[in-house]
């Protein structure tokens, strides 16, 4: 048996390591600010552009859909056809998007531009953490994708900051450009230094499983999305239903295609199969939190958006401070008392929300909370990516580089979906309750569009505020309260979806000199389906799980 292991392998690393690790840290935080920036300007969006909370939703989570969707079916491409040339082609495609963005005169224009800027990044994206891997081998790996994902993620959080600078004295739609100097830096810096091919493969990709896989993510978005809006239920069946009949199809492709997209042997490794739905968790938690806190802070706490923006510079400061720490942690400990780590203080994030925010809620509340966030993700999202990119061979590293990708964006796909949707049902039904216990004498002034209104959004009850000045006051207090029930609903789900995380990895991931033994099999098994595809036996080695 082999018995080599993450702690004695040596570290390899490329010449010039630090300008490559940079180039490639920008292009990843490039996607990852596109991610974040809508967050600040959805109050400032839902009033100009007339939007519902379900559209709001859509601008927040279209950037991610795109990304998601795509990223699987991108990142075997690159692995085939040259990962440097899909990360500067996504890192120039996204400018454009950008554009489009900051110019859209509706919201269904915002979300579809917000949609095709997360394409272009699912270009560039998994290609990032696939170079790294390439590149790096060993515990330099590991301090390598920690930066990666600390500083990625950093700069996912610091965009609101920015942004909110920004919407102090500018429309919302200059938001939408902050990331385009970095894009620009970026494919300098990749033009430049990034080697232009590095272990890439000869495989060819699975077509097919890539537009079902596109399918299958997309459709669960969009569905989870349509739950709350009200009268479109059948939608919402349909596209879950579309998407399971989609995952399905994708996974029978996987198993029965000669070259997979997705190698199901190596996603039925303990290693990568919990460390991806953890990722998903733990990153989700992260684009969740920001999503529903953001509009928290101005609707019902009366942040202007660079104090909203500001408060998650304590999120970004200790998940930059966490990532070596946690880089450690691995070592010592191995990547599932890591992980657990980083969960339980996410968990912590969420509880304090639900407890501590209310509608005189203190900064200083707010910073423990986001600095809560930001420790969990700064902690769990190393082991979180690196269990994936150990897990298979190489070769195969566009899987785990796509899967890597997917934890941030399905993640934040998904809980801003639930979360958002969550919301928006618990803010319509708390309105409702609202009216249905008013005094008679209010009540019948409340005709079913006042009503319509009130539960549209906390932007659309404003703008009924300013419609009725004598009553501004008592509806402006009543849409506070309903979103902060609406809120709520949204914290209890969060710290329900952190115990799960907890749960999956304290039973199914590895103890770590387990974890590091399967490592070391792993690498065995690759250097066997190496030798035999190169003196031509028939067959693939079957790798050990």
């Amino acid at each position: 048996m082999a018995t080599s292991t993450v702690a004695n392998r040596a570290s390899v690393a490329p010449t010039r390591q630090g300008l490559i690790l940079i180039a490639l840290v920008m292009g990843a935080g490039v996607a990852n600010m596109n991610l974040a920036v809508a967050n600040v300007g959805l109050p400032d969006i839902g009033r100009d552009l007339n939007a519902s909370q379900t559209g709001l939703n859509l601008v927040a989570v279209g950037f991610s859909l795109g990304l998601a969707a795509s990223v699987l079916y991108l990142g075997a491409l690159g692995d085939r056809y040259g990962r440097k040339m899909m990360l500067i082609l996504g890192l120039v495609l996204g400018i454009p998007a950008a554009f489009l963005s900051a110019l859209s005169p509706t919201v269904e224009l915002l979300a579809l531009s917000r949609l095709l800027g997360g394409l272009a990044a699912g270009m560039a994206y998994p290609t990032t953490l696939a170079l790294i891997t390439a590149l790096w081998s060993g515990p330099a790996r590991t301090r390598a994708i920690a930066l990666w994902s600390a500083l990625g993620a950093a700069m996912s959080s610091m965009s609101p900051l920015i942004a909110g600078a920004i919407l102090l004295k500018f429309a919302w739609g200059w938001s939408f450009l902050i990331a385009v100097p970095f894009a620009v830096i970026a494919i300098v810096l990749v033009w430049r230094y990034v080697p232009s091919h590095v272990n890439e493969t000869k495989e060819r990709v699975d077509h097919l499983g890539g537009v079902l896989s596109a399918i299958f993510i997309g459709g669960l978005v969009l569905g989870i999305n349509y739950v709350s809006l009200p009268g479109q239920l059948d939608r919402a069946i349909f596209l879950l239903l579309l998407s399971a009949g989609a995952g399905i199809a994708f996974f029978i492709r996987q198993r029965l295609a000669g070259s997979p997209l997705f190698d199901l042997r190596y996603a039925a490794r303990p290693t990568f199969w919990v460390s991806a739905v953890a990722g998903i968790i733990v990153f989700g938690s992260l684009m969740g939190a920001m999503y529903i806190g953001q509009q928290f802070l101005q609707n019902v706490l009366g942040y202007n958006a660079l104090q909203a923006g500001s408060s998650i510079v304590p999120c970004a400061v200790f998940m930059v401070a966490a990532a070596p720490f946690s880089s450690r942690l691995i070592e010592r400990y191995g990547s599932r008392v890591t992980l657990l780590m980083g969960f339980v203080a996410c968990t912590l994030g969420f509880m304090s929300m639900y407890f501590l925010w209310t509608t005189t809620t203190t900064v200083g509340v707010v910073i423990l909370s986001y600095a809560l966030i930001g420790l969990g993700v700064g902690i769990a999202g190393t082991p979180a990516s690196h269990a994936l990119t150990d897990s298979v061979p190489v070769t195969k590293v566009g899987m785990a580089s796509g899967t890597g990708d997917l934890q941030r964006d399905l993640g934040g796909s998904i809980m801003q979906s639930m979360l958002g949707a969550i919301l928006g049902a618990g803010y319509a039904g708390a309105i409702a309750t609202s009216i249905a216990n008013a005094p008679e004498a209010v009540k019948s002034g409340i005709t079913s569009g006042v009503a319509t209104g009130l539960a549209k959004s906390f932007g659309s009850a404003e703008d009924l505020a300013k419609q009725y000045p004598d009553y501004a006051n008592a509806i402006v207090e009543a849409a506070k309260t309903s979103f902060l029930e609406g809120a709520d609903w949204a914290y209890v789900a969060g710290i329900l979806t952190m115990l799960v995380g907890i749960l999956l990895v304290f039973l199914f991931f590895p103890r770590r000199e387990k974890e590091r033994d399967l490592y070391a099999r792993y690498a065995a098994s690759a250097q066997a389906e190496l030798l035999s595809s190169t003196t031509g036996t028939e067959g693939r080695a079957s790798p050990t799980s």
